[in-house]
């Protein structure tokens, strides 16, 4: 009697390629801001630049101002004068005990990224949409990793030659300058004013470059 090899063997080896492809596209690979400046393809915007930890590829992606503010605050450390927006969400989800663990960058679609917050409490564990640019801020804030899925790091991600740079090396807005007084010409008594003036203002942004040239000059 003639036995043949079963019809469903190829199918499912196919079956295989298409889980491991699936699992592959899905691997999260976890990223760290690299870079924030002016965006140099829209006006009035930011481009906030992810690097890939110990990789080569970028991902620069669009935000606002305000969102670039709030990302360029948390990562210089300053202390504004009231809560911003994402330093009040902190305060709420701590107090009431919930965590941010992760930020996922999980979709891209028509050129927008989508992302997901992970949150826990001591009873459940969430995950939460967010734009990109907000989940960010918040993920500077708590300290928590971010992540993007291989499959949208593939059609956005760029490749970079240089070495990746370290976190406190994050090169940012501030030091660009933005079309104000030329600071370098101020004495230090005139900075200081201007610090203040600029804090009074809620302008973040500018405050961090007068406090850097400050604390250049005192070295």
């Amino acid at each position: 009697m003639r036995f043949d090899m079963p019809k469903f063997i190829p199918a499912v080896k196919e079956l295989e390629y298409f889980y491991l492809k699936f699992a592959l596209d899905m691997r999260k690979i976890e990223l760290e801001i690299v870079a924030l400046s002016h965006s140099i393809t829209q006006s009035n915007s930011y481009a906030v630049v992810l690097g890939e930890v110990n990789g080569l590829r970028r991902l620069p992606i669009v935000i606002g101002g305000f969102e670039a503010q709030a990302i360029a605050v948390a990562l210089e450390k300053m202390k504004p004068t009231r809560p911003l927006t994402h330093d009040l969400m902190k305060n709420f989800m701590l107090a009431f005990n919930v965590d941010l663990h992760e930020v996922i960058i999980s979709d891209l679609q028509e050129g927008i990224f989508y992302s997901k917050l992970l949150c826990s409490t001591e009873a459940d564990t969430v995950e939460i949409d967010s734009r990109t640019s907000d989940a960010l801020a918040m993920a500077v804030r708590f300290g928590c990793p971010i992540y993007i899925y291989e499959n949208i790091f593939d059609v956005a991600g760029v490749e970079n030659p240089e070495q990746s740079a370290p976190a406190t090396q994050v090169k940012s807005i501030a030091a660009e300058g933005n079309g104000h007084t030329d600071i370098k010409s101020l004495g230090l008594e005139e900075l200081h004013t201007l610090l203040n003036e600029v804090l009074e203002q809620e302008d973040y942004i500018r405050a961090i470059a007068i406090r850097d040239e400050i604390n250049s000059r005192k070295k």
